[in-house]
């Protein structure tokens, strides 16, 4: 019996703690198309990209280019000369190889501008989310553009708008 209503009593603190916990939803996406400097530094990286691949395949062209010449000349060629010029082409394949790692790789010029461009933007709505989150009382803010498990929300919790407000941007 006393266990009874000891499990009964948690149960009821378990129902009441979790009824008690108020959540919202915000489209990521949404706030973020809404931004204009967000929109202004993604065509910028876009640009950046754009350039820095042009740069790259021009590069493994010319090594293309190369190894079909050296395909044609190769009954021409001595022996000295096909590995001189395997080597110039293995070299004009590395620095193609080199500039995509450069630009594209993990660590690279891409990234550090995305970084040094997006990061202030998406810190300053995380600061908003916070914000609307601690005024309105809410314990998590989930975001419903990121989250594929997420099948329906009530348009009621999408506190997407507010946060736009608190970054001083009307509503679209």
């Amino acid at each position: 019996m006393k266990k009874t209503i000891i499990t009964l009593l948690l149960a009821v603190a378990a129902f009441v703690t979790a009824s008690a916990q108020k959540y919202a939803m915000v489209d990521m996406d949404y706030i973020l198309r809404n931004v204009p400097a967000y929109e202004m530094a993604s065509e910028q990286l876009n640009q950046l990209s754009q350039r820095w691949q042009r740069e790259v395949e021009a590069v493994g062209k010319e090594a293309e280019t190369m190894y079909q010449n050296f395909l044609s000349d190769k009954v021409f060629l001595t022996d000295e000369m096909v590995k001189k010029r395997e080597a110039e082409i293995v070299a004009k394949e590395k620095e193609a190889t080199d500039l995509r790692y450069k630009y594209f790789g993990p660590e690279g010029e891409l990234y550090k501008k995305r970084l040094s461009l997006l990061k202030p933007i998406q810190d300053e709505v995380y600061e908003a989310i916070k914000g609307v989150a601690q005024q309105r009382g809410y314990q998590t803010i989930f975001d419903r553009a990121s989250s594929s498990n997420i099948i329906y929300s009530s348009p009621t919790i999408d506190v997407s708008n507010e946060v736009l407000t608190r970054l001083g941007y009307s509503n679209k």
